[in-house]
């Protein structure tokens, strides 16, 4: 109160302007007053509200009414008053020094029709204000809200409020994606300048995100028995799959003496070497850019230069071959059994396709094919052997080692050579 007032406040009376509202007359939300159950005060902007009470000034305020404005004092939280077509909220505060309550009502017409579709929705639908706070959620905002750490009345946490306002500034709505208790929702960020807010709308996509799971995974198991191009020509209808290639590597390995061993063996023992040795093998085929066209028994069989979109060539089978004797080293070092290997390398012309209805494989047929096998088969442990013909395409790249004649079924005898580095 002004210090040249002539009266104290607590003597002022009831129609001390200062205490009737000269400042409340002016505004436009209700400001309304009451004192010993009844309205003592209520400002023209007041009337929608006491329309739909029911009263006017000096009148007794309703029981339940007035029992809801003491407990509104207490508890902070307002009150939901329809009116005219109108919806108030009247937040109460008690002004003990005088003995009389203050009333303050807000037009919430707006906001209530703006929740009033959104709460009916079955997909989420919250909004954010201008300051940051969460001040809308729907019921089936649930998850996206436990998802994201959101709690309705409460402050975004900044660094989501700072990703939210920079997707909410892209002149193209943006979505997140937003995981919750084994549900999966894509939530668009739309700003909505009009109400000084921004609004997020979510969509279920758990059952889309696993279809692209078991779609990948689909993926990843007929690229574990087919090379890219040729499951793209089998997903595009091509019945059948057949390709004559003039120029394709082929490496063999076997594992030396390794039936033997095998056979008296533990059984997950033999797996797990030959899972081992094979799964070293594998990566160094991802490494070169190869193709493993499969594994018979102890017998490992890749292939390069399949078609044009595949980089193996000689070189790189030949890099991966002198790979494989460092790969089976480092294996007996690093404590696994004694195993060596013997490899065979040709270059030549083959036919390539895909053959069988169920569990349909990728394989290779030709001269080449069988060559390769033989030189692996005539081999010695830990060598590379190669035809005189492949050590040509290699000259100048890589280091040999003459063997001299050897007796090859169907070839007869021809001159090979060990492959032992490169140059």
């Amino acid at each position: 109160m002004p210090a040249n007032r002539g009266q104290s406040a607590r003597t002022a009376p009831l129609d001390d302007p200062e205490l009737t509202g000269l400042f409340p007359n002016q505004n436009p939300h209700p400001v309304m007053r009451m004192k010993d159950g009844r309205l003592v005060y209520a400002n023209p902007a007041s009337q929608a509200v006491l329309d739909a009470i029911g009263i006017g000034l000096g009148d007794p305020v309703p029981d339940d009414l007035r029992a809801s404005i003491e407990t509104a004092c207490i508890s902070g939280v307002p009150i939901e008053l329809p009116g005219e077509g109108r919806t108030y909220e009247l937040r109460a505060v008690d002004v003990a020094d005088y003995g009389f309550t203050n009333i303050y009502g807000t037009d919430v017409t707006a906001a209530k029709a703006l929740n009033k579709y959104p709460d009916q929705n079955p997909n989420p639908v919250l909004r954010i204000s201008r300051d940051g706070i969460l001040e809308y959620a729907n019921p089936a905002s649930e998850l996206v809200c436990r998802g994201l750490g959101l709690v309705r009345g409460e402050r975004v946490p900044d660094g989501l409020l700072a990703r939210i306002r920079t997707m909410a500034a892209d002149a193209e709505p943006a979505a997140m994606e937003v995981e919750s208790d084994g549900r999966v929702f894509s939530v668009l960020v739309v700003a909505v300048f009009e109400f000084g807010s921004i609004n997020l709308y979510g969509t279920d996509i758990t059952a889309s995100r696993q279809v692209e799971r078991a779609l990948a995974e689909n993926e990843r198991l007929l690229l574990n028995i087919l090379p890219p191009s040729i499951a793209t020509r089998l997903r595009n209808g091509e019945a059948v799959i057949a390709d004559r290639i003039e120029a394709m590597t082929v490496l063999f390995a076997d594992v030396v003496d390794f039936t033997a061993w095998a056979s008296t063996a533990e059984a997950t023992a033999v797996v797990s070497v030959l899972n081992e040795v094979f799964s070293r093998f594998d990566r160094l085929v991802d490494r070169h850019g190869l193709e493993k066209i499969k594994t018979i028994g102890d017998a490992y069989m890749v292939a390069g230069g399949l078609d044009e979109a595949t980089r193996g060539d000689v070189a790189a089978v030949a890099g991966m071959a002198l790979e494989m004797l460092d790969a089976l080293e480092t294996y007996r070092r690093d404590g696994g059994y004694d195993l060596h290997v013997r490899i065979g390398l040709h270059v030549g012309p083959t036919v390539a396709g895909v053959i069988g209805l169920r569990k349909f494989s990728y394989d290779v047929w030709g001269d080449t094919v069988n060559v390769a096998s033989r030189l692996e088969a005539a081999g010695l442990p830990d060598r590379i052997q190669v035809t005189q013909e492949t050590a040509r395409l290699l000259a100048g790249r890589f280091a040999f080692e003459p063997r001299g004649p050897i007796a090859l079924k169907g070839r007869g005898s021809i001159e090979t050579c060990f492959l032992v580095g490169r140059v």
